[in-house]
């Protein structure tokens, strides 16, 4: 159905800061069934425009799709300055 969209949850471990965010977004349904950098790019493209902090920039070390069980897991780091790198952790799943 074009135009759906899928309610999504976002947990975010961010090393540096030591917590945890758990974030919701809706995701068109197209664009879940992308693959797992592509999810990543429209949960941080939310991010952004949420946090009202301009753009987040970002390096993907690894991503992978559970299709099995619909958990995406990224695995990266922020880039706040080239000497300022942060690991993160995210897993990016359908709510409910």
């Amino acid at each position: 159905m074009e135009g759906a969209t899928i309610r999504m949850k976002a947990v975010l471990m961010h090393g540096e800061r030591g917590g945890e965010g758990t974030y919701r977004f809706d995701l068109p349904a197209e664009v879940a069934a992308e693959t797992p950098v592509r999810i990543m790019r429209a949960f941080m493209e939310h991010a952004e425009t949420r946090a009202a902090l301009g753009h987040i920039d970002y390096e993907i070390n690894a991503a992978l799709k559970n299709r099995e069980h619909d958990i995406t897991t990224v695995i990266g780091e922020f880039v706040f300055a080239p000497d300022n790198r942060q690991p993160f952790a995210c897993f990016i799943s359908p709510e409910g």
